[in-house]
């Protein structure tokens, strides 16, 4: 059997790959490795279970707090919130763990489920690992040590984790946001009441879009992954701009008033100078990933910041942020961490920042989205090759080389191995659009002849 974890949790077809039995499962493994720590004399464990609004989340739903239960685990059950609300109830609620079911932006029938250690913090590979491992102990027959009586766990509804993460919110918030008018795009998900609520609290007008959950339509035409009815309604209603959340309401993309995108770069360069004039930008620092375009570096160097790289993947933005106690990281698929006030990627608070930083500086998202230019990036998959020797191949290597002499210091290329799939990615960033094309499609070429 494969590893089960992904890149953020166990995600599949909801009731063919990631079935009951399955959420039962592992929620009992997890369990059994993250509470552990937590069982000494007098101590309840305690879980915090929160869902997006896809219909199997329902069902997994129950099967999760089943397992937590049968456990020994005490559960909060905190309904329909985003991953990040459910994060930090679980680290504000001392809770042993946290659940979150949710594919985040991926179709409706697809969906997940997502554990998150003491105090609210995505789980290294180590941890993941010791869960998979456990699971896979007790399906193979080893039967579970089973509390009886008034060892099981009970389970509560946690009905005031809605208004305690709102209030989060707007605590943190550096300014009102009094004045503008803003349209938001919830994806039919998570942050479907919490996004409206937080905004209207914090004093701006909001149009919504996108805001009516039927358990069906999650990120159906609309959200962070499709931009367009939000680009009309900004257009449409005069809006100062719009901001889309994914289906978890993790990320954050933004339109600005004319229509245009700005993107998870840009949104970040924004934010990075806000803190930096309010002094919250420890060392001056952000972290990105090596997808970031060569235009946010570019410009976060020429306004004096500096820049630490990562992989592909929020999680080892985080990993980068809590080691060297950086501020401020996320990627251009607009995850955006703001670790003093969130362990994971925020999508309402992101938004929330970026409209306080459009209020109290009087000027235009389009205007302040300007610091960076992003320089044209073209993207090719190649598939069916052998993935394992990109960094062996000679042949490759030369041809890397020769790109990057004929792209000099305002281009770039990356060449990435999918992590899932016989393919390569290439990716290569040019001043001028054309010049990008012809390059990846040489490079494209080279990976073919190379490694297929």
């Amino acid at each position: 059997m494969g590893r089960l974890f992904g890149t953020d949790g166990v995600r599949g077809v909801a009731n063919a790959d990631l079935t009951a039995e399955l959420a039962l499962g592992l929620s009992v493994a997890a369990a059994h490795v993250l509470a552990e720590a937590g069982s000494f004399e007098g101590h309840r464990a305690t879980a915090v279970v929160g869902r997006d609004p896809r219909a199997s989340g329902e069902f997994l739903e129950a099967a999760v707090i089943a397992g937590l239960a049968s456990a020994g685990v005490d559960v909060l059950r905190v309904g329909v919130l985003p991953t990040p609300a459910v994060a930090y109830l679980t680290g504000v609620l001392g809770a042993d763990l946290g659940v979150m079911l949710s594919a985040s932006h991926n179709a409706m029938p697809d969906n997940g489920v997502k554990f998150l250690a003491r105090g609210g913090h995505k789980l290294d590979d180590a941890l993941e690992e010791r869960i998979e491992a456990v699971y896979e102990e007790h399906r193979g027959g080893e039967p579970w040590e089973r509390p009886t009586g008034a060892g099981v766990g009970r389970v509560r509804e946690y009905t005031e984790g809605f208004d305690r993460y709102v209030a989060h919110l707007i605590a943190v918030l550096p300014n009102r946001l009094d004045g503008l008018k803003i349209v938001l795009d919830e994806a039919h998900g998570a942050a479907a009441r919490v996004s409206p609520e937080a905004f209207s609290r914090a004093g701006a007008e909001i149009v919504t879009i996108g805001a009516e959950p039927n358990g069906l339509n999650i990120n159906e035409g609309c959200g962070s992954t499709h931009l367009g009815l939000l680009k009309a309604a900004v257009v449409e209603h005069g809006a100062d701009f719009g901001i889309a959340h994914d289906g978890d309401a993790d990320r954050c993309l933004a339109v600005d008033h004319t229509g245009e995108e700005v993107d998870g770069d840009q949104i970040m360069a924004v934010i990075a100078l806000a803190m930096r004039e309010l002094g919250a930008l420890r060392a001056d620092t952000v972290v990105a990933t090596v997808m970031s375009n060569l235009g946010f570096k570019l410009a976060m160097e020429r306004e004096g910041l500096n820049i630490v790289q990562t992989a592909v993947g929020d999680r080892y933005v985080l990993e980068a942020m809590k080691e060297h106690g950086y501020a401020l990281g996320g990627e251009q698929s607009g995850h955006v961490i703001i670790l003093d006030h969130a362990t994971t990627g925020d999508g309402t608070l992101t938004g929330l920042m970026l409209a306080a930083r459009v209020a109290s500086s009087g000027r235009s998202l389009k205007e302040l989205a300007s610091v960076m230019e992003r320089l044209p990036q073209v993207l090719i998959n190649v598939p069916d090759v052998d993935r394992s020797r990109v960094s062996t191949s000679g042949e490759l290597a030369t041809a890397v080389a020769e790109a990057e002499r004929e792209l000099g210091e305002t281009g770039r290329v990356l060449l990435r191995p999918s992590g899932t799939e016989p393919l390569v990615r290439v990716m290569v960033e040019a001043a001028d659009i054309d010049q990008a094309r012809a390059v990846a499609g040489r490079l494209a070429d080279v990976v073919k002849s190379a490694l297929g």
